[in-house]
């Protein structure tokens, strides 16, 4: 596993053209990927060790060749499979939550980990079913959605960078929302039970996470509390 500092890495393309376009950071890098603008067979400068590779070599973009199945990369099944080796620190700091976490926290962290590739329209959880563990999106797309009357209401929608669930690993209550996959995905999640495993066995570790969610739960709450405050102004305007 390539590891990676806080400072971002930068990455070079030296394109069909033979013209070398960057340097970008990696989530750039990866929408290229994903625009088949750089593929299995380009060439990339990785920054962080100072040389050039094969697209699909580099760890940070494995696993987005293999969804793909483009030639030259690990070959795909029709269930996609993502494994902890796929993984990489660089990835995981996408995630708002653990953007400030070391390399080796979060090598650690994914450890207790479950990957979880989805297809586009699967249901992650459910509206009432039991809040089993916190889920980190890597790539894709998913919807948060309530059906009422059998019309379906879109609450928020999440992109790569953002999680869900996070209230799950203190109460384990029931799940207020659906979650459905708009695209396939690749998730993360930890249940409560690798948390509470997680929080005996390293609590040094645990400690920092469960600091760096509540810093995203508080954000997530001003910023509910704004739309509320904003809502009801706007309501009190109208009726005069």
């Amino acid at each position: 596993m390539a590891a990676e500092t806080s400072q971002s890495v930068m990455y070079s393309i030296w394109a069909a053209d033979n013209v070398v376009y960057g340097p970008v950071e990696l989530p750039s890098l990866i929408t290229w990927v994903k625009d088949e603008r750089v593929l299995a067979e380009t060439w990339v400068f990785d920054g962080q060790n100072d040389r050039w590779r094969k697209a699909a070599t580099l760890p940070e973009l494995a696993l987005f060749f293999r969804k793909k199945g483009q030639p030259g990369a690990a070959s795909a099944s029709p269930a996609f499979h993502v494994g902890h080796d796929d993984i990489t620190p660089g990835m995981l700091r996408r995630v708002k939550a653990l953007a400030e976490l070391s390399d080796e926290q979060l090598a650690r962290f994914v450890n207790y980990m479950e990957a979880q590739p989805v297809r586009q329209w699967a249901q992650i959880v459910k509206q009432g079913d039991p809040d089993d563990g916190m889920y980190l999106v890597l790539d894709g797309e998913l919807r948060v959605r309530l059906m009422i009357s059998g019309k379906e209401t879109i609450l928020a929608t999440l992109g790569p960078g953002e999680c869900f669930g996070e209230i799950a690993l203190l109460d384990q209550g029931p799940r207020a929302a659906d979650v459905v996959a708009n695209k396939d995905s690749i998730l993360l999640k930890i249940s409560s039970e690798a948390f509470e495993k997680l929080r005996r066995e390293a609590p040094e570790l645990s400690a920092p996470i469960l600091f760096a969610i509540s810093k995203t739960l508080a954000a997530r709450i001003r910023a509910d509390n704004k739309r509320i405050k904003d809502s009801v102004n706007f309501a009190r305007a109208a009726a005069h």
